[in-house]
């Protein structure tokens, strides 16, 4: 039912009964590699295309969790899936594997708790049992499409960040063991005029705060509520800049307990690379669905919310420079 002005409470408290995280070569190298549930070795897995390849990223992680849910594609009822490239092609030519009914999401790199946000409502309201949601993005098919070709060798500055190669996916259903989703907050666009495709953390970074404060607001809550609240993919830049928004309207988060996935995939070993942090709608998917939900499984978290963060820009946009529409949603989680 709604909570408040912008959010949902999940009285049925649908259960994420399985999920996957699946990787790419850069992803493999991090700290966080022994939470994916499958790794590869370079970006192109066999196929003849990156698009081809990151279609490729997507099925296998629907693949590894339906099968960890012991179920199979025929049970799944929709499937809510979006992406960074055009037209969503990714999630389109996966769901044309799934053979499933299919929902296309684009909330760029917000993706990930927009689906899950869905699929939850879907589960709570009796409309679906088994409802598969997940995203994914590819380092070369987004620095193909956003950015400059890689043969250029364009130099990129300090606030840039490295798209995620990797998909993490989730089947939510009524019953079941594992984490419980209680309530979700969607949000709003937040633009601050900032044009720059090469600093989309601080773009980002208010859209978030708006979202957690709706939050607190809505439920009536504050950060004492969780354990860890992390953002998808801030990055160095607007993970500070975040911070500083809090604590200038008097609410100050815990350093231990705010966090943001783009800071956790990569090790320091890699910050040459990835420059200001991860990025990209794999980034905030893979981190939750593997790092994080195997902490909670594991008893060290009880609660938490996960706020994914996405810029909604185009290069036509950008080319007409148009500023950076940027949105947030969050999904609180709890231990099952």
């Amino acid at each position: 039912m709604q909570q408040g002005h912008q959010s949902w409470r999940f009285d049925n408290k649908p259960v994420i009964v399985a999920s996957a995280a699946v990787g790419g070569p850069f992803e493999a190298q991090g700290p966080l590699s022994k939470d994916f549930d499958l790794l590869h070795g370079d970006l192109w897995l066999g196929q003849a295309s990156f698009e081809k390849a990151e279609r490729k990223l997507l099925e296998e992680a629907c693949e590894v969790a339906i099968r960890k849910a012991g179920l199979q594609k025929k049970d799944i009822e929709f499937f809510l899936c979006g992406d960074l490239m055009n037209q969503i092609t990714a999630s389109s030519f996966a769901a044309r594997t799934m053979a499933v009914p299919y929902l296309g999401l684009f909330g760029a790199c917000s993706t990930s708790m927009e689906g899950l946000a869905l699929a939850s409502l879907l589960v709570n309201s009796r409309a679906g049992r088994y409802v598969l949601c997940g995203t994914s993005s590819h380092n070369a098919t987004a620095e193909k499409q956003f950015r400059y070709p890689t043969e250029y060798g364009g130099q990129k500055p300090p606030t840039a960040q490295w798209t995620v190669t990797g998909s993490g996916v989730a089947v939510v259903a009524p019953e079941g063991e594992g984490p419980r989703v209680t309530g979700a907050t969607i949000g709003r666009i937040v633009d601050m005029g900032i044009t720059d495709p090469f600093n989309m953390g601080a773009a980002m970074a208010p859209a978030a705060v708006d979202t957690i404060t709706a939050h607190f607001r809505d439920f009536g809550i504050f950060h004492e509520e969780y354990d860890l609240i992390a953002t998808g993919d801030l990055g160095k830049v607007g993970h500070h800049i975040a911070k500083d928004l809090f604590a200038k309207h008097g609410m100050a988060l815990p350093e231990e307990k705010f966090v943001d996935c783009g800071l956790l995939i990569y090790g320091p070993d890699q910050q040459e690379e990835v420059i200001a942090g991860g990025s990209g709608c794999g980034c905030s998917a893979t981190v939750t669905y593997g790092h994080i939900l195997n902490r909670m499984k594991q008893g060290e978290l009880r609660k938490i919310l996960i706020v994914a963060t996405g810029a909604l820009l185009s290069p036509i946009t950008y080319q007409q420079n148009d500023s950076i529409p940027c949105i947030a949603h969050a999904v609180a989680i709890e231990r099952g």
